[in-house]
């Protein structure tokens, strides 16, 4: 009867979790109104501007001239010469870092495409239009027909044509377009356009594309241009309808050349003589424009740097306990190549001082402009963390402030807290065990010569600003009441997130019946037992890492006592899954669906992996098994995959926590992948 009503209470706290009201604030109300204060998105946006006038290409000169406005701003703020300095890491197309090839260093200085059949034309210029050349392109001259090819990235699309010498127009990413027409089947360069539903919505929009080539490619590459779907049409159109289209390309500098990436290091130093820090990053490449991408990080993060400085210096904030450090890295190469650099940079999870970390990219939509919203991404449950829960605290937060700014939108607070995803510097920081929380927004400007200074918003970098710099300063600084304070929240929220766990429990249950009618569903409680003991062990360990912030004896008690709690209400929903699994004669007794794998996997490298691994090394038979319609790894499964990777967890267990975190995933499977990247040498048997 006690497990039934404790199952009950958890289901009605679930139904309305709040009642409508808000959670309690975690920070200092005057620590809140010195921060609103002091951080201004109208300077963040100042910056923003400034860099979005550079084109920032990974590896390129334009990029260090953007690095080397940062390192001026944070100079002129008062940061020293050893507070704030530039770590350079050479970058050709060789070199690699861990399974990261360099980009190469690459410097246009003009390039023009013209129709010159049937009739003269300039269609695009760089650099007018910086996106208009496809990045990494090299120097060249070429007059000659155009061919349409489709989508122009697979042998198909170029059967029975005759590309060699010409030009071919396309519809694929730049790059791969270049790698078939180009290197596969000869042509002289590639002109490209965007077609899909956005672009013909906005014709006049070219997207940004890239060459990235491999470190074999790097002395075939041509050249190639972007340009508009209102452009590419009409060539399409007029290629279709029999006319002879011939096209003047030329682009003039040095093109590919070895260079370096550089990152810009920021460090708020703290007071703990342990040398615990924080860290906040975010790219700062990315083509000329490219305001909210990712110039709204970056240009946020300068604001955040500069009145932290200026707090801590008047003496209006004290110094943090903890140091703060500052990332400017170019996206996920550049942050590799300071990972290679710094196997210091690790988390709790590898015995090291980084105990967490927030990646701001595109933090600075128009919300009314561009009707999109905020995400905050999660960290996923191989990092059980108290971070969630404050970053979520922080926006809720900021959502009850008044926010405004004379140049700034009227925008209401639109924002969600999501599952994790990828795409961004944030999965680098987590793989090596520094929990850490994504803030950004998307819409259709993504990559496009849309995204421009005019659609970013003060308001919404300085709601960004603030909830950064109080997740940070509340993590350096935090008090024990506030540490009580916090065990108490996770344990709520963590409550909620177990009757999700059991709701997901009853889904594969309601599912097993058909099978159970057919004499099957064997292994269906194997899989709901398995989903609610990783549910508590992962909540347990979140309510616990409070203690990596703030250690002591109050703050032990409140830790247990919630543990024992989630046990209990862990237990109870448990007994409610067996009964409604009886009344459905699903059998109760935990049988897997395959035998257990006891080989325990070790990682040789360090940060996710690179280059398409496994899959690029692979031989053709091999490789197929990851393009075929029932391979079950995909998402974000296999990044975590790799992070359950510990030197302890066998197979098996990997199996059963990407089982417990996503869905059930066949053991064989997730052996076959770690069995492709020992061949590939970036994992061994132990």
């Amino acid at each position: 009867m006690k497990r039934v009503l404790i199952c009950l209470l958890v289901f009605g706290a679930l139904a309305t979790p709040t009642n409508g009201q808000q959670q309690s604030p975690l920070l200092d109300p005057q620590l809140r109104d010195l921060l609103h204060e002091a951080l201004s998105g109208e300077i963040a946006k100042d910056h923003v501007i400034q860099i979005s006038r550079y084109h920032r290409i990974q590896g390129s000169r334009g990029y260090r001239y953007s690095a080397e406005y940062v390192l001026e701003q944070l100079h002129r703020y008062g940061f020293s010469e050893t507070d704030a300095y530039v770590e350079s890491f050479p970058s050709d197309g060789r070199i690699v870092y861990q399974t990261w090839q360099s980009p190469s260093g690459w410097d246009i200085e003009s390039a023009e495409l013209r129709m010159v059949e049937p009739y003269d034309e300039r269609i695009v210029g760089y650099p007018e239009i910086a996106m208009s050349l496809i990045t990494y392109s090299n120097p060249g001259d070429v007059t000659a027909e155009v061919v349409w090819v489709g989508a122009g990235t697979n042998d198909a699309d170029y059967e029975g044509k005759d590309v060699r010498g010409k030009f071919v127009l396309a519809t694929g990413y730049g790059g791969e377009v270049h790698r078939h027409a180009v290197l596969k089947h000869g042509a002289a360069a590639v002109v490209v356009y965007l077609d899909d539903d956005r672009a013909r919505e906005y014709p006049d929009m070219l997207a940004y594309t890239g060459m990235w080539p491999l470190t074999e490619e790097l002395d075939r590459v041509t050249f190639g241009f972007n340009i508009t779907n209102r452009q590419g049409e009409r060539l399409r159109d007029m290629l279709l309808a029999g006319q002879r289209v011939v096209l003047s390309g030329k682009a003039t500098g040095i093109g590919l050349e070895p260079f370096y990436m550089d990152a810009v290091v920021a460090r708020i130093p703290g007071t703990d003589p342990s040398g615990e820090e924080l860290v906040i990053c975010g790219h700062l490449d990315h083509p000329k424009e490219s305001a909210n991408d990712n110039g709204s990080g970056s240009g946020a993060m300068l604001d955040i740097a500069r009145a932290l400085k200026e707090l801590i210096d008047s003496g209006r904030m004290p110094q943090p306990k903890r140091s703060i450090r500052l990332l400017w890295i170019a996206e996920f190469y550049g942050i590799m190549a300071y990972v290679d650099a710094h196997p210091e940079f690790t988390g709790p999870g590898l015995d090291g001082r980084f105990l967490a970390g927030m990646n701001l990219d595109m933090v600075g939509e128009n919300l009314e402009l561009l009707h999109s919203r905020m995400h905050l991404t999660r960290v996923p449950s191989s990092i059980p963390t108290v971070l969630n829960d404050v970053v979520a605290n922080m926006a809720e937060m900021v959502d009850g402030m008044e926010i405004r700014t004379p140049r700034g939108s009227m925008s209401a607070f639109n924002y969600r807290v999501t599952p994790y995803s990828g795409g961004s510097d944030h999965v680098v920081l987590i793989d090596r065990k520094i929990p850490s929380v994504m803030l950004g927004h998307s819409d259709y400007t993504h990559h496009t010569s849309e995204d421009t200074p005019d659609k970013v918003d003060p308001v919404e970098l300085e709601r960004s600003e603030i909830i950064t710099a109080a997740t940070m300063l509340f993590l350096s600084d935090m008090t024990v009441d506030q540490a009580v304070d916090l065990v108490y929240l996770v344990g709520a929220n963590g409550a909620r997130r177990m009757g999700a766990a059991a709701r997901r429990s009853r889904e594969l249950l309601a599912s097993a019946a058909a099978e159970v009618a057919s004499g099957g569903g064997g292994s269906t409680w194997f899989e709901v037992e398995n989903t609610m003991a990783h549910a508590s062990e992962w909540e347990r360990e979140a309510i616990s890492s409070v203690l990596q912030f703030r250690s002591h004896d109050r703050v032990r008690e409140a830790v247990e006592a919630n543990h024992h709690q989630l046990e209990d209400q862990a237990e109870a929903l448990l007994g409610a899954l067996r009964s409604e699994a009886a009344a459905a004669r699903i059998s109760t007794r935990s049988e897997p669906a395959s035998s257990n794998d006891n080989r325990v996997p070790r990682r040789l490298t360090r940060g996710p992996l690179g280059s398409g691994l496994p899959v690029s090394q692979l031989s053709p038979e091999n490789a197929a098994w990851y393009a075929a319609p029932d391979y079950p790894l995909r998402g974000n499964i296999p990044f975590e995959l790799l992070n359950f990777v510990d030197g302890e967890r066998t197979v098996t267990d990997i199996r059963n926590a990407l089982s417990a975190e996503f869905r059930p995933v066949p053991t064989e499977a997730v052996a076959r992948y770690l069995s492709d990247l020992v061949q590939v040498g970036v994992v061994e048997w132990q």
